[in-house]
């Protein structure tokens, strides 16, 4: 079952299944606010991420490859982009709310520090004492705290849908432990942690996969971490794809560029292979246990956007392999190594002399105790791009 969402502006009428989140029954917002006639509750807490100091930021931050080691490869923004795309293609054919799964996509990565998971990784070491640092937490606390742009509230006031979506795009959470914001949040605007997220927001969870698999492959590749011949050595099913490919394409090899053609021509096509196995699997899954309202949804049991266990096998054989051939890459581990210690030197000398912080944050610790000075010295950091970062060690240390 589906109903029509108007669309303003004369677009034509939106249908969305009946167990989509629907903005004009939408749990609201923190702090109440007038309606804009020319959007919905959805596409304005898009718009608001987007016009977002956060968001800027990701254009130099880490997704595995420091962003001055080569302007080709992703970045944190980039793949963020690419998360949106996909989630919006996957929500429309499962008629879902496509603004809603686009503003999780574009938020779910706001929260990372410098230098990807590796300043996560030092970050967290750092805080350890004063209950950790994730970056998922991180992206709560950005959204309903770190941004002050607007003159009734702290952070974006975004609806419930969008924020409860964000902190639960990977499942529900039912230990808080290490998510001190999240926690917080949750206790003044119950945020039913333990609850399953709604479509959208799995859309989106499943989205950064196939986004960040995808785009890894490519940029190993291009870093000669690898080659296409490796990967079909290893993955039948990009064997096939590879196979396909050169059937469809014998003359590509007289073509300018052939090799970075080819690659491009079989990435793309394994990305959309897998993109419509996540269509049609959840498909089948959302008919199999009919769930007939968004309540159904968040009670479900289980998670109703998936892969095909085929396509589960691929991602669980894929994972590790890129992990040994990619992620502790010798290059990759030598800008870690670097990276973290970057982090944790420059958050022990704000802690030894606050005085190092610029007058802004300086002010922010006035009355604070430990805790809640490492907590805004995290912040100070967390918000940095790895040119800052780096700038800021070699200013201070």
């Amino acid at each position: 079952m589906s109903f029509p969402l108007p669309s303003p502006g004369g677009q034509p009428f939106i249908f969305l299944a009946s167990y989509a989140c629907n903005p004009a029954l939408s749990r609201g917002r923190g702090v109440m606010e007038e309606v804009d006639e020319g959007r919905s509750l959805f596409q304005r807490d898009r718009d608001r991420i987007i016009h977002s100091t956060a968001f800027r930021r990701l254009e130099y931050k880490t997704q595995v490859f420091v962003n001055h080691e080569g302007d080709h490869y992703r970045t944190r923004l980039t793949h963020t982009l690419e998360v949106a795309q996909v989630a919006r293609t996957i929500a429309r054919s499962l008629q879902l709310n496509e603004d809603l799964a686009e503003t999780v996509a574009l938020a779910h990565d706001l929260g990372h520090p410098p230098f990807g998971h590796a300043g996560e990784e030092a970050l967290n070491h750092c805080m350890a004492s004063y209950g950790g640092f994730n970056h998922n937490d991180q992206s709560c606390r950005v959204l309903t705290f770190l941004e002050q742009r607007y003159a009734s509230f702290d952070g974006l006031n975004l609806s419930w849908e969008s924020l409860s979506g964000l902190v639960k795009h990977n499942g529900p959470i039912t230990d808080t432990r290490g998510l001190p914001h999240i926690a917080s949040v949750n206790r003044d605007w119950d945020l039913a942690l333990a609850d399953h997220a709604s479509l959208e927001a799995q859309v989106a969870a499943l989205a950064d996969d196939i986004a960040y698999h995808t785009h890894d492959l490519d940029d190993g590749i291009r870093a000669g971490f690898f080659t296409l011949t490796d990967l079909a050595a290893a993955f039948p099913l990009i064997a096939d794809v590879v196979t396909e490919v050169d059937a469809l394409y014998p003359q590509l090899a007289a073509k300018r560029n052939a090799d970075t053609r080819r690659q491009h021509e079989v990435l793309r096509r394994l990305m959309r292979l897998v993109i419509r196995d996540l269509m049609h699997n959840s498909q089948e899954l959302l008919e199999k246990t009919k769930p007939a309202s968004l309540a159904d949804v968040y009670q479900a049991g289980q998670n109703l956007i998936s892969f095909s266990q085929p396509i589960m096998d691929y991602y669980n054989q894929l994972r590790p392999w890129l992990m040994h051939h990619m992620y502790r890459h010798q290059q990759v581990n030598t800008m870690t190594d670097r990276a973290k210690q970057v982090v944790a030197k420059l958050f022990d000398a704000f802690m030894a002399d606050e005085q190092r912080l610029p007058e802004r944050w300086r002010e922010k610790l006035r009355g604070l105790d430990e805790a809640g000075r490492a907590r805004q010295i995290s912040d100070y950091i967390a918000g940095m791009t790895d040119r800052y970062a780096l700038d800021e060690y070699s200013r201070l240390l």
